[in-house]
């Protein structure tokens, strides 16, 4: 069983509708990148020879407005490609999938759909690591600032007697390699899964296209941006153990459920499930396009609207906005960090296509 870890929803002031720009930004980074992948690596003609329905899925959608741009830029992308194959008299229908956790907020979601949009709409709630969707039903598969969720916190975090566990910390980037080795072991779990999910419910010839959080091969695990970020907070939580507002046990029990592999842990494991090639792969700096520089109070914001619900699960909401309340208020040391850690390329762009 995974666990489900949503996004805030609503549209209030922490919601992830309106906290998500620098998610939105490396969707925008990527469209050339799609165009280019759909106009050289994907043969529409032949995927909907005995159809004129082109099925898309979203996978980790959350709850907008960045799934309908990246929604929108990838039937852009497959709009292009028609016409380039001389479909322009018969375009193709376009259905697409939104999926993400039964518990995310579908309800905004839907109730936010654009009215403009030209694709037919569905929501499929449930975790990407296992199957959603029949035998070669997709075509095509987008995934942006999900895939780095793992199920689970691994398990060894927990155990007093293992080398993994991980006391006194929630995260990997300042802790022992035995608890960076059972988060890389975690993911390799979870993205096997994955890949053999998406091989049963792509067809052959269809593509998939995910955009994570990521870190270069040749910089370690302790060098990882969002990491120090983590041990800030981490940090933090234990300053609140010391004024006994939160039990030693409870930040030892608690590690959050996420990872950032290299591309080379990425590009194995694809090759190894062998039901998919490599069309593209590279990392890249959705900050590099962005006007302003990242300001630490938009960037808690952000962590606040994205990750609430997994610290509210275990600390409790009155513990969590403390916390972020503190941590908001360390703004000088926050800003240091994102000064230092967020000028490297930190996300992963890469493309795969059914054999």
């Amino acid at each position: 069983m995974t666990e489900s870890y949503p996004m805030n929803g609503g549209d209030g002031s922490y919601s992830y509708t309106k906290n998500s720009t620098y998610q939105r930004e490396t969707i925008n980074y990527a469209q050339e990148m799609i165009d280019e992948a759909v106009a050289k690596k994907l043969d529409i003609k032949s995927l909907i020879s005995n159809s004129n329905t082109l099925r898309i899925a979203d996978l980790g959608c959350s709850v907008g407005p960045n799934t309908f741009i990246a929604m929108q830029n990838v039937l852009e992308a497959l709009e292009k490609k028609c016409l380039s194959q001389g479909n322009a008299s018969k375009a193709p229908e376009f259905l697409v999938f939104f999926n993400d956790h039964a518990s995310n907020d579908f309800n905004t979601l839907f109730a936010s759909l654009p009215h403009d949009r030209q694709y037919f709409a569905a929501g499929v709630p449930g975790s990407f690591y296992g199957r959603l969707f029949p035998e070669s039903s997709l075509h095509f598969v987008h995934s942006s600032s999900a895939l780095h969720w793992l199920s689970k916190s691994p398990e060894e975090l927990l155990d007093k007697n293992s080398q993994a566990w991980n006391k006194g910390r929630i995260y990997y980037t300042s802790a022992s390699e035995e608890v960076a080795n059972a988060y890389a072991a975690q993911f390799t779990k979870d993205m096997k899964i994955f890949l053999n999910a998406r091989a049963k419910e792509i067809v052959a010839g269809g593509m998939m296209v995910v955009l994570m959080p990521s870190l270069s091969d040749d910089i370690h695990y302790s060098q990882l941006s969002a990491g120090q970020v983590f041990d800030l907070i981490g940090s933090t939580l234990m300053d609140m153990v010391n004024e006994g507002l939160v039990s030693e046990a409870q930040v030892d029990s608690f590690n959050i459920p996420a990872y950032c592999p290299s591309p080379k842990e990425i590009a194995q494991l694809v090759e190894e499930n062998g039901c998919f090639s490599i069309e593209r792969m590279q990392m890249m700096d959705p900050r590099s396009k962005m006007n302003a520089p990242l300001d630490a109070h938009t960037f808690i914001m952000h962590l606040r609207a994205g990750m609430e619900g997994v610290f509210t699960k275990h600390f409790g909401s009155e513990i969590v906005g403390e916390m972020f309340d503190r941590v908001s208020q360390k703004s000088a040391e926050f800003s240091c960090l994102l000064d230092k850690g967020y000028k490297e390329k930190n996300q992963v762009f890469f493309v795969l296509k059914h054999k």
